[in-house]
């Protein structure tokens, strides 16, 4: 971990469990005390530290350990979610990422049966929600092409979240577990004014997020074409 900082690293992301067990099976990569060892060196030098993690074991290991998010959780239970709530780790489910992963395999949505690995993501999602975990955003963009991410918040919604708490978790969830809230994620004077306006209510329809009519960075606009009028005047 030192070593990473002392090269510039802002983060620390470990792989909590991967494919290095009998078979390929998903096996814990560090002890305990391993992980305890890098959030507390993360933690020591100004740093936050976060997990990938897939199965319960590596995601219990991550959330005792005190990593402030768990990624993916793919096999995520009922207990490890709950674990997750008391101790405030939220979670990053990359649903987008793991449907990309199945339709390069094949699946063909509406055509082919979910496959098992979709519908064990899907009932870890409903863990997660259903023990009130933080739910934040990222979509592992590069899995699946980049300026698809809507996709990430469309799968949040299909899987049961509500859209206004997944417009949430892309933008001030987000900014908190960033530790930016102070500068993005809100609607807010002093914050960053980048902004983006849809066509449509996504609060009621998430799928309107495609529909971008204007976008603001830093208060200048980008794109708007007679919008960008009617704003500037």
């Amino acid at each position: 971990m030192r070593d990473q900082i002392g090269k510039g690293a802002d983060w620390i992301k470990v792989y909590a469990d991967y494919r290095w067990g009998p078979n390929g099976g998903v096996q814990p990569t560090f002890l305990p005390s391993e992980l305890n060892a890098i959030v507390e060196v993360a933690r020591s030098s100004g740093r936050p530290a976060v997990a990938h993690a897939t199965h319960p074991e590596g995601m219990r290991r991550s959330a005792l350990a005190g990593f402030e998010t768990i990624e993916h959780g793919d096999a995520g239970t009922a207990e490890v979610f709950a674990l997750m709530a008391k101790r405030g780790v939220a979670y990053c489910p990359t649903l987008a990422a793991s449907e990309a992963v199945e339709r390069y395999r094949g699946w063909k949505p509406g055509t082919n049966p979910e496959p098992a690995a979709l519908t064990q993501k899907r009932a870890s999602f409903k863990a997660a929600l259903a023990a009130g975990v933080t739910i934040c955003n990222g979509s592992d963009a590069g899995v699946f092409t980049h300026g698809d991410n809507a996709r990430e918040l469309e799968l949040m919604v299909e899987y049961g979240l509500a859209p206004l708490a997944a417009l949430q978790a892309a933008t001030s969830v987000n900014a908190r577990l960033l530790h930016m809230e102070g500068r993005i994620g809100r609607i807010q004077p002093g914050l960053s004014a980048d902004l983006v306006a849809v066509e449509g209510d996504p609060t009621r329809d998430i799928k309107t997020l495609r529909r971008v009519r204007l976008v603001i960075k830093n208060g200048q606009i980008y794109r708007g074409g007679a919008t960008q009028a009617r704003v500037a005047r």
